[in-house]
């Protein structure tokens, strides 16, 4: 079961924070992990340009009684996390729904460059979160309905294609 453990990360939607430093919140992926990778990881999840901005940077407490950060920043603490790990199995739970869509693009290259040669599993409802997957499954009132990527599942126009099109407001002739 140990081996199961290090062989996954995953990204929930609403990431714990310990009451302690930014720095140990993030290095918590992998306590092994120097500073200059814990920053690295940072940079890609889009954090560190905020960090350094907050008076004590890294060591800025968060957490109950210290800095209370925002959905989309504990999200992207559970994204450092799991890059960090460096984990073969990824498994992404609404990782970027508290995100705005500029944030989430530029987290989607960056997670592009971290599941390169692993399996990511990406649980979404906001379907350009999942446009570039290898495998797209729909799940439609707990089955399975459809599978293929995203331009196959456009080409069957089936629930696949009625999701995105009210996602993205196409008219329906």
């Amino acid at each position: 079961m140990d081996s199961l453990r290090r062989a996954i990360a995953v990204v929930p939607q609403d990431c714990v924070l310990f009451h302690d430093t930014i720095a140990y919140n993030l290095h918590y992926g992998d306590l092994s992990k120097d500073s200059s990778q814990v920053q690295e990881v940072a940079q890609l999840a889009e954090l560190h340009d905020s960090i350094i901005t907050w008076e004590k940077g890294y060591d800025t407490q968060v957490g109950e009684r210290g800095l209370k950060l925002s959905g989309g920043e504990k999200q992207r603490v559970a994204i450092a996390r799991a890059i960090l790990k460096n984990a073969p199995i990824l498994i992404f739970d609404e990782a970027t729904s508290s995100l705005d869509s500029i944030t989430e693009q530029n987290i989607m290259g960056a997670l592009k460059y971290a599941t390169k040669g692993r399996t990511s599993i990406c649980i979404a409802h906001r379907l350009s979160t999942v446009i570039d997957a290898d495998e797209i499954l729909v799940l439609h009132e707990g089955q399975v309905t459809e599978s293929g990527t995203h331009e196959h599942l456009l080409a069957q126009d089936g629930y696949y294609t009625k999701l995105w099109n009210s996602q993205h407001h196409v008219q329906q002739e």
